[in-house]
């Protein structure tokens, strides 16, 4: 009798404990817009990661990024709800030439982080303008620690 409660206090622990490290699940988001400055206009933002949770800030954003241009050919939807939402974007260096993106490519969450994933899928040399790539998403609000890998 007491190696069954013995044996059933340790599987208790065990299965009570929390983990950070738990496995990660994915994270939906919807990209608003993906592109590139070229010409006289890269560099208006550093080379960065960007966690925008507010009005203001996003407004911010676009004077500086002159989206009114970048709108004409994409039509992207910039609206976002920051009740239940916010905005993740990462802005290349400049480059020297074009071609080149910088991509988010996967969002994941664990416990207390959201981990967003960031490749270079075009590799570029295809222009000789300079150009700074960049890639802007919305995703559910959430108060998770962003990690750009």
């Amino acid at each position: 009798m007491k190696q069954l409660i013995l044996f059933l206090s340790i599987a208790l622990a065990l299965t009570s404990c929390s983990n950070d490290d738990s496995d990660p699940s994915k994270v939906a988001f919807k990209t608003i817009i993906q592109g590139a400055h070229y010409g006289g206009s890269p560099g208006t933002i550093q080379q960065s990661n960007l966690v925008i949770k507010n009005q203001t800030d996003w407004n911010n954003l676009q004077a500086k990024l002159n989206f009114m241009t970048l709108a004409v050919y994409t039509s992207p939807d910039m609206n976002v709800d920051f009740t239940k939402q916010q905005v993740i974007a990462v802005f290349d260096q400049v480059r020297n030439s074009g071609g080149y993106s910088i991509d988010i490519t996967n969002i994941t969450q664990n416990n207390t982080e959201l981990i967003v994933k960031i490749e270079q899928l075009k590799k570029g040399d295809l222009t000789t303008v300079m150009s700074q790539p960049f890639h802007i998403v919305k995703i559910a609000k959430t108060n998770k620690t962003v990690v750009f890998k």
